[in-house]
């Protein structure tokens, strides 16, 4: 299979919705590494990148509350700083860039994802104004009927 590892995807597969920040960024335990009430940050097995991690809602609202909230594990040499919050918002939206996922079944025995970043950064404003009118609608080429 040509299909190895974390797979990479866009922003908007993951979160058509968009995502906001729902905690804090914190850098995620290895396991196996800690011992005796000494703390070793887990490192990626790809990149050897410190793993940071935070906790955000998925703007789809067809998702059921259990599923609202996900985490994102970051890789980056130091902790990243989340975006500003945006006055009026009680959540700050975020974007990542890099993204992978990697599928694996969890312990319910249910097919879940890892996500994976390499950036974390503030929404992007649309570089196009949003279209306060609808479009004309468009003629049908001469010598056809429109469906």
């Amino acid at each position: 299979m040509a299909l190895q590892g974390p797979i990479p995807v866009t922003f908007a597969m993951v979160f058509p919705h968009g995502c906001y920040i729902v905690g804090e960024v914190e850098p995620v335990k290895d396991f196996d590494a800690s011992a005796g009430g000494r703390f070793v940050q887990a490192r990626d097995k790809q990149t050897a990148e410190l793993v940071w991690q935070v906790a955000v809602m998925d703007g789809d609202p067809t998702l059921k509350p259990a599923q609202k909230t996900v985490a994102v594990k970051i890789l980056a040499p130091v902790q990243p700083v989340p975006p500003s919050p945006m006055p009026g918002l009680p959540f700050t939206p975020v974007e990542f860039d890099g993204i992978t996922i990697t599928p694996y079944v969890n312990a319910a025995g249910r097919l879940a994802y890892s996500i994976k970043v390499r950036e974390m950064h503030a929404l992007r404003q649309t570089s196009q104004p949003a279209q306060t009118t609808p479009p004309a609608p468009s003629k049908a080429p001469a010598g056809k009927d429109a469906a």
